[in-house]
């Protein structure tokens, strides 16, 4: 008979510096670091905030607190302390060395964690492991202390240990460079992908981890995203086209969550994956708002935004979630301070006719009403006007086909080339 043996959950205590007038603040922060930690597979256990001016240079906290995440620790039996900032290299060494026996993890480490169980493409592994090879390069030296020893003293100094750590560092930073490499040769095949695309008007969904973008997609194009309710569930780029209507068609991405606190080597890795975000003709800002923190979410959502030249009309906010809302005062916000938004469920298809018609009428922003006289004997172009456009009339002018038809104005312009019109 097979047994088979089932490993364990870690357990965790999470541990967070409380800044002055930041109380809200770093309890939303914890509260979103427990998301993450069962996200990963972790059980909580137990919180530890301590209320400091800044975090303590050499320990992140101050030695009495110190001291009593060490004895939380026993009583409860942690495997895993997880702190809520990213720690120095010099942090997580000192804690390591008074919490002995205890994994220490910091925030960037958990997230990339994450990341690294929902990748699956080719260009998501490498982007994680970019940027984990970029967040692990600065903290090689902990990882080789017992050689250290062993090679120190008078006489002693530049010993094995020291080699040892200058052979993974050159290592990893060999890694790193192929890894980019990599990237980059990935991120000319999407262009070309983006290019082909460029004909139909492209919209991206951009919003905080687990707002409902995902679920808007496959509401959209059919069932095609995984949709749990778990932090970065979706982690790779999904385009899919969608008709709306027989002359509205549209490329639908989805794009990578956001969070506060995003390592910035996970911002740097995945600047390609957001190249969908840039070059999108619309995006649809999508808020859970029955998130307690959902101004926060959409404060960092633009932060993360900045980063790209894209212009505000190119935006729609869309409020998902309105049905598992307990008050209206949710929606009374939205309404008063975003008034051209959208509340919507995404879930239950409340509210996507009058979004549709929203994204129906940007389209039709950038599209025009042209007149072709084309030879009947022209199969070709009259097949791909019928397929791009939507035909407001044909007549016989003479011996040729006058065609009024509603275009987009890049399938115009593609067509005009193609046919030399």
């Amino acid at each position: 008979m097979e047994h088979i043996i089932k490993k364990e959950p870690e357990r965790a205590i999470l541990c967070a510096v409380s800044f002055p007038g930041k109380t809200e603040h770093t309890e939303h922060a914890i509260a979103e670091l427990g998301r993450l930690a069962e996200t990963a597979g972790a059980v909580v256990l137990d919180n530890v905030i301590q209320a400091r001016d800044r975090v303590h240079t050499q320990y992140y906290f101050g030695s009495g607190k110190l001291n009593t995440l060490k004895m939380l620790a026993e009583e409860l039996e942690a495997d895993v302390i997880i702190f809520d900032d990213e720690l120095t290299p010099t942090q997580q060494k000192n804690i390591e060395q008074e919490l002995a026996g205890l994994k220490i993890i910091d925030r960037s480490a958990l997230i990339l964690d994450i990341f690294t169980l929902h990748a699956h493409t080719r260009e998501a592994k490498a982007q994680v492991m970019l940027a984990e090879a970029e967040y692990l390069l600065p903290r090689l030296t902990k990882q080789w202390t017992h050689l250290e020893r062993q090679a120190g003293g008078i006489g002693m100094r530049g010993g094995p240990g020291e080699t040892q750590i200058e052979i993974d560092r050159r290592l990893l930073r060999d890694r790193i460079k192929k890894l980019k490499l990599d990237l980059k040769k990935i991120s000319v095949q999407l262009d070309t992908k983006r290019k082909s695309r460029s004909k139909r008007f492209n919209v991206a969904l951009v919003g905080y981890t687990n707002a409902g973008k995902s679920t808007l997609m496959n509401h959209f194009a059919g069932p095609s995203v995984e949709v749990e309710d778990q932090l970065f569930k979706t982690l790779d780029t999904t385009v899919r086209r969608v008709q709306l209507d027989k002359a509205h068609t549209i490329y639908l991405s989805d794009t990578v969550g956001f969070i506060q606190k995003l390592p910035h080597q996970l911002v740097a890795s995945f600047r390609s994956t957001l190249k969908e975000v840039e070059t999108a003709d619309l995006l649809l800002k999508v808020i859970d708002i029955s998130d307690p923190n959902f101004k926060e979410h959409m404060l960092i959502i633009d932060e993360v935004l900045k980063e790209f030249d894209i212009p505000e009309k190119r935006f729609i906010t869309v409020f998902n979630k309105t049905d598992v809302l307990e008050s209206a005062e949710h929606i009374k916000f939205a309404k008063r301070n975003y008034p051209d938004s959208f509340c919507i469920s995404a879930e239950r298809g409340i509210g996507l006719e009058k979004l549709v018609l929203a994204i129906r009428n940007r389209i039709d922003e950038s599209s025009y009403v042209h007149h072709f006289y084309v030879d009947p004997q022209e199969g070709k172009l009259i097949a791909d006007l019928h397929k791009f456009g939507e035909i407001l009339e044909s007549r016989f002018v003479e011996d040729k086909i006058l065609f009024t038809v509603f275009l987009d104005a890049p399938i115009y312009d593609s067509l005009k080339k193609k046919y030399q019109l």
